[in-house]
């Protein structure tokens, strides 16, 4: 980058807040996905103004511009993959606007942490309910930008569920607020709709309107043993029909239980085909009772050989571990993990599976599966050694089998890590040429010169 670029923005935001040295280059060149690409500029923006400003001039120079929150993806959505500007939002765009009571609405700069927002509402006795894996140092701003989901998205729904407006800076600079903060709207396009998922290549985010709704008083956890992975994505999608919806109903196969039995043996059932973990909530008691009543039914009458209600909030710990550090003990299977997290309908999640383990069989990889089985969102985990580029090719190969399997059984690239660089290249398995030309039109609507976020989502 030209230094009169560098001097520009020193000017405007104080040399406190622009940086092109080595160390942050490096610090702001990689994810979650641990693939590299550096930046020319890391920019701390201090308001909306600052972000309109910055973007404006961007734009009359060409210069690229990748907005990022706590870089927290699985997919490469905030990596400069071409160069140019990060621009930075945890610094100062951090702040927790208002929580409004009487409307159960929370208003935020994008820079928020997940986890922090969700403290704070509840401890005004509202919840804020997506919850991802990264809840504890994902920004909002990027959960929106991804739309990210969590395990309690089988019975609250996702980020979209909850965003009612944004304020946005397009490319020319200018400011704009998509949607109100009001129960029903419908007028006009829904542009916040269409700025959520788009992984930054529309616009920078830079207030956020949330729905809260009121905090369950009580949960209460539940974990089922089952023969196969067949009978238990038949149980999960039975449940659901009986009338209940869980908080959440996540699943581990055999190789996710046995790998988390190996590093921390704690009792886990190694022979069993597959275990379900679900959790419900309610203002009573009876309410829960009820609910694990019929769950507990549904998982008897397909195949579930053991069903254990938690007892105290250290049962339910317990209970949820397995879950919660199946993605870490994996690597026993292989270096390198090609973690995918296809989405299908719940009634096709034995179909899915049975797909996986044919592929996994064909290309002599081992593919330990678990997730949200609630919302039909499975995390696929082809596992290989990272250094041999002969299996990093056999394993792609099978992800590739995996996303036509899926698509197959009507169901999606990606129910929450989004699309970024590492699955652009599928995205013609699941869209048609003309579908792949009106997302670029959109694009194109908002950011004529292709400065925000390029070469993302196939585009």
């Amino acid at each position: 980058m030209e230094a009169k670029h560098i001097d520009y923005f020193k000017n405007l935001l104080g040399i406190d807040n622009v940086y092109d040295d080595k160390a942050h280059l490096i610090a702001y060149c990689y994810d979650a996905t641990r693939t590299r690409y550096q930046p020319d500029a890391v920019l701390f923006p201090r308001d909306e103004q600052d972000v309109s400003t910055i973007l404006k001039y961007c734009n009359e120079h060409h210069i690229i511009i990748t907005p990022r929150g706590a870089g927290s993806g699985f997919t490469g959505g905030a990596l400069p993959a071409n160069g140019g500007i990060i621009l930075a939002f945890e610094k100062h765009m951090n702040k927790i606007l208002e929580i409004d009571m009487e409307n159960m609405v929370a208003v935020v700069q994008p820079g928020v942490i997940n986890m922090a927002l969700q403290k704070a509402v509840e401890a005004q006795g509202l919840f804020y309910p997506p919850d991802p894996a990264s809840e504890e140092y994902s920004t909002i701003g990027g959960n929106v930008s991804e739309n990210a989901g969590g395990m309690r998205a089988a019975k609250y729904g996702i980020t979209k569920d909850y965003v009612m407006a944004l304020r946005a800076v397009l490319p020319n600079g200018e400011i704009i607020r998509a949607g109100k903060r009001t129960i029903k709207d419908v007028a006009g396009y829904n542009i916040a709709g269409i700025i959520i998922a788009s992984e930054g290549t529309l616009a920078c985010i830079t207030e956020i309107t949330l729905k809260l709704i009121a905090k369950p008083k009580m949960s209460q956890t539940a974990m089922g043993i089952f023969p196969s992975v067949d009978d238990a994505m038949n149980a999960v999608y039975k449940t659901m029909a009986a009338g209940v919806t869980p908080v959440a109903m996540e699943f581990l196969d055999n190789l996710s239980i046995n790998a988390v039995e190996q590093k921390y043996n704690k009792g886990l059932p190694k022979d069993a085909g597959a275990i379900l973990i679900t959790d419900v909530d309610g203002n009573t008691q009876d309410e829960l009772t009820q609910q694990l009543d019929v769950i507990e039914k549904a998982f008897a009458e397909n195949g579930c050989s053991g069903f254990k209600r938690a007892g105290s909030a250290e049962e339910s710990k317990n209970l949820w571990f397995a879950r919660r550090n199946a993605s870490q003990c994996i690597n026993i299977y292989g270096s390198k993990k090609l973690n995918e997290d296809i989405t299908v309908p719940r009634s096709k999640l034995p179909a899915l599976l049975k797909e996986i383990g044919k592929i996994s069989e064909k290309y002599h990889v081992t593919v330990p599966c678990f997730g949200h089985t609630g919302d039909g969102n499975v995390h696929t985990n082809v596992m290989v050694d990272g250094s041999d580029p002969k299996q990093l090719e056999i394993g792609h190969h099978a992800i590739e089998e995996i996303f036509k399997a899926t698509v197959a059984l009507g169901g999606t690239l990606s129910g929450e890590h989004g699309i970024g660089l590492s699955k652009a290249p599928f995205m013609h398995l699941a869209f048609s040429d003309g579908e792949m030309e009106l997302f670029r039109s959109i694009k194109k609507a908002f950011d004529p010169n292709n400065i925000l976020n390029p070469s993302k989502m196939g585009l």
